[in-house]
């Protein structure tokens, strides 16, 4: 995992920047009262309820194709389902066993055709590649894509333009994308930058001990977006050469930070609490902005229909 390995660079956020906008939200910094310091980056009120919009949307305008598959425990899928919508190709969600019902829904609501995996996110996205080997579909994966990980960045991008002088940047780590995305925003910049996993689900912490790629067995953490298994080709090597920390948390502490987001009127999804759980964990000093990377709770998803 060395910096030869890594195959993007500012640059690509930059370009994803520019290709997506008009397709994207920038989402607001609002801060925390119950925590000073704290700076949330709202991307719970992002197109499509969460920040995978942006890595889908540079996916899919950069290397347009006319049907889309994808794996994903939901967020990802509605990314792609709603930019497949309005651009009129048809997409199709595999996911795994145990995923959100609600997020099904949702999917099929957006005119997606939704596939179920039997067991983890490792064969979700193994019988995703093998749908599209054999329809010609075009893979987009939820994290492990250059593109995806470019579009990421962007969340980045904003945080750091917004608060140039921002001392850390917490990031939910699932399948890495966003870390990566984040952590290629703010290569050469003087800012933190922690990835935050769920404690039953630590596969970039193990991998970067390790020094190798470590698979973790399928997770049953409440935060269902972050229950990968192994970390990515495109993304350890990026989030290996920059990241300052990783930490796990609990799901009491994911449990804690989204009654606390909740209290502050931001009705954010067990995944959307990660990184707050992890900066009340970890302590900071100074600035902090706070990823909350989703809102698509099930009555979220149940109130807004998922308008696009």
């Amino acid at each position: 995992m060395t910096r030869l390995d890594i195959r993007l660079g500012t640059a690509d956020v930059l370009a994803a920047a520019r290709r997506i906008e008009g397709n994207v939200l920038r989402t607001p910094l609002v801060a925390l009262d119950a925590v000073p310091g704290v700076l949330l980056k709202a991307e719970h009120v992002q197109r499509g309820g969460s920040f995978k919009i942006r890595g889908a949307a540079n996916a899919l305008l950069a290397e347009p194709c006319g049907e889309v598959v994808t794996g994903s425990s939901g967020n990802h899928g509605i990314a792609v389902a709603t930019l497949g919508r309005a651009l009129g190709v048809p997409v199709t969600v595999v996911m795994a066993e145990g995923a959100s019902r609600a997020k099904a829904a949702a999917l099929r609501r957006l005119g997606a055709t939704v596939l179920v995996a039997p067991g983890g996110a490792d064969e979700r996205d193994r019988l995703a590649r093998e749908h599209a080997a054999l329809t010609g579909a075009g893979l987009v994966p939820s994290s492990d894509h250059e593109l995806v990980v470019a579009g990421q960045g962007t969340v980045g991008l904003e945080i750091l333009g917004d608060v140039p002088g921002v001392d850390a940047v917490f990031v939910p780590t699932g399948g890495g994308g966003l870390l990566a995305g984040i952590c290629l925003a703010a290569r050469d910049l003087p800012v933190r930058v922690v990835g935050v996993e769920p404690a039953d689900a630590r596969r970039y912490a193990l991998s970067l001990d390790r020094g190798s790629p470590v698979v973790v067995p399928p997770s049953r953490t409440i935060a269902d977006g972050l229950r990968g298994q192994r970390p990515g080709a495109v993304t350890l090597p990026v989030i290996a050469d920059r990241v300052d920390d990783l930490v796990g948390v609990t799901d009491d502490a994911i449990a804690h930070a989204a009654a606390l987001l909740r209290r502050a009127g931001v009705h954010a999804e067990p995944s959307g609490a990660v990184a707050l759980a992890g900066a009340l964990q970890s302590g900071f000093t100074g600035t902090a902005a706070v990823v909350v990377s989703g809102g698509n709770t099930a009555e979220a998803l149940a109130t807004t229909g998922l308008a696009a």
